[in-house]
């Protein structure tokens, strides 16, 4: 562990000098498959609440945002390697990630998790259960912890697809991911039982990078100052207002 954060490391320093001082275009990280945080609408083009978050950043810092989408898995290890300059993908900020990369304060509240069940399950015992989660994320890490059985997948419509299909009992993910769904779909159900994980929702960016930082920084202030970010928030349905 301790070499490999070494290396993500040296790759990000590497990275941060050669961009150094020349932030006036700034590529935004997103997966594109996490709605409302973040999607790709009907015209090929990433949208939903980070996107238009997104780009009001940008615009107080002065900067200009170029979108750039890319798996969740290796979303971290691809910005260390300078494929883009940020993350703004619904990354919850963790000690664990915040040894690798650093992380702007947060822009949203920690958003409650919630349980997504077959319909007619809304009984189980999760303590038991076959739950799945996203892989990477702090829901993954939270039901390893507690014990049930993990299984993991690649994106958040295969963690659904298990829960339909029988493979797993239930699904743990943001509530605010889950809860649309289970309000359109008879065939799944949420629990009443929720977890609060994480430290809210930042900006990752390369540990070298304290200008870029500082920028988002000061961005999100003002936008928690004037109250335009919690406007956002409850336009989208992200969770609790500042």
């Amino acid at each position: 562990m301790k070499t490999l954060v070494l290396s993500t490391a040296a790759l990000a320093l590497t990275a941060g000098l050669a961009l150094a001082g020349s932030h006036s275009v700034v590529r935004m990280g997103t997966e594109g498959a996490y709605p409302p945080y973040n999607f790709i609408n009907d015209a090929g083009e990433v949208d939903g609440f980070e996107r238009e978050l997104g780009d009001e950043l940008c615009a107080r810092a002065e900067l200009t945002c170029e979108w750039v989408t890319n798996e969740w898995d290796s979303i971290i290890p691809n910005l260390v390697s300078g494929n883009y300059d940020t993350i703004i993908a619904g990354m919850s900020i963790t000690a664990e990630r915040d040894e690798v990369i650093d992380f702007t304060q947060n822009y949203t509240q920690p958003d409650p998790s919630a349980y997504l069940v077959a319909a007619g399950n809304e009984g189980l015992d999760v303590k038991g259960a076959v739950i799945a989660a996203q892989t990477g994320t702090i829901q993954a890490a939270f039901v390893s912890e507690m014990g049930a059985t993990l299984v993991e997948f690649a994106t958040p419509d295969e963690t659904v697809a298990a829960v339909r299909s029988g493979e797993a009992d239930a699904v743990l993910a943001d509530a605010a991911y889950l809860g649309p769904i289970a309000g359109e779909n008879a065939d799944v159900a949420l629990l009443d039982q929720s977890e609060l994980i994480g430290g809210g929702v930042g900006i990752g960016v390369r540990e070298s990078d304290g200008e870029l930082k500082a920028k988002f920084d000061a961005a999100i202030q003002s936008m928690k100052d004037d109250g335009s970010i919690n406007a956002l928030i409850a336009k989208w349905e992200v969770g609790e207002q500042f």
